[in-house]
């Protein structure tokens, strides 16, 4: 009896930190939003949508259709990742497999946000020495951006 109850508050917890579906909506470069729960991508911060780098590069809505061009039509799943941001659900989300917040950081469309991190580091450092995105334009961070604003 014990190991069912233990078993059951297993599924309950995986049923409960894990998403899946193909219907999704693109928030912006780094939140996504599935079966009406808004996720951000863990471990990485894209630039904001009004965000634009000072060679007018369009950086955030660069950073939002690059995320919506690795989901397209896949299926999408999200695994919480223990407490909030700022109110937000954070969680690693992989469509069809491939790591979301991964992908965003190698493509130089975010970077790894290290004070809540340490996860995307590689990634950034391979985006930063090809240039690659937000580090092949005259960009800054988007917590730097986001504060300039404040």
């Amino acid at each position: 009896m014990i190991r069912k109850a233990i078993s059951l508050g297993i599924a309950t917890i995986a049923f409960v930190f894990s998403e899946s579906a193909i219907a999704q909506v693109v928030v912006d470069g780094d939140t996504i939003e599935l079966k009406g729960t808004t996720f951000r991508l863990h471990g990485i911060d894209a630039p904001e949508l009004a965000q634009v780098c000072a060679d007018g590069w369009p950086a955030g809505r660069a950073a939002r259709d690059y995320l919506s061009d690795l989901i397209g039509t896949k299926e999408v799943a999200c695994t919480t990742r223990m407490g909030e941001l700022d109110h937000e659900i954070t969680a690693i989300c992989r469509a069809d497999g491939i790591d979301l917040g991964a992908a965003m950081v190698t493509g130089g469309y975010a970077l790894a946000f290290v004070p809540y991190s340490a996860r995307y580091i590689t990634q950034e450092d391979a985006a930063t020495a090809a240039r690659r995105g937000v580090h092949g334009h005259k960009c800054i961070a988007p917590w730097q951006w986001r504060s300039a604003r404040d």
